[in-house]
């Protein structure tokens, strides 16, 4: 099965959840910041949540806990780009330890990774929605209860496919 993304939808099966994507849409990621939800065929490598605020999240995806250390490196001059890393670093990255909810789980696509290329995008995640569901920089975000509820059902051979449609 799949997890279908269009563009005001995530949709698993018969469940059907309004989601919020990059500030321009689904189409062909081209670079890094370009805020664009890549269209694609993706597998879910494995989840990172905050601990601390979530008790228990019930999935057969690998999980790893959110330390304080943790963040995704966006800049493509270093060795680093679009993988997991820890703090401190000299490069640019995005935190991944929020005050705000928005991480406190992030399913991490396996968007440009195999090969990474330098500057293509990095960090496509499903992560949490804010209240008012605002555009993201190309991240697919979904209510917290809806996140928790899909990664209970799924398996690890379940792909996300992202498709524009007019």
């Amino acid at each position: 099965m799949h997890i279908l993304i269009t563009n005001k939808f995530l949709i698993y099966n018969d469940y059907k959840v309004k989601c919020a994507l990059g500030k321009r849409g689904i189409g062909n990621k081209k670079r890094e910041g370009d805020c664009i939800t890549p269209k694609g065929l993706f597998k879910i490598k494995y989840i990172l949540y905050r601990k601390d605020r979530i008790n228990k999240i019930e999935t057969k995806i690998k999980k790893i806990v959110i330390k304080k250390n943790m963040a995704w490196c966006d800049d493509p001059k270093t060795l680093k780009y679009n993988k997991l890393i820890k703090k401190p670093f000299n490069f640019t990255y995005e935190d991944l330890y929020k005050k705000n909810n928005i991480y406190d789980i992030v399913a991490v696509l396996d968007f440009n990774m195999k090969p990474i290329r330098k500057g293509k995008g990095s960090a496509i995640f499903i992560h949490i929605a804010k209240r008012n569901f605002n555009k993201t920089e190309g991240c697919i975000a979904i209510k917290k209860y809806a996140l928790l509820k899909i990664l209970k059902k799924i398996s690890l051979n379940t792909k996300v496919k992202i498709l524009s449609q007019k």
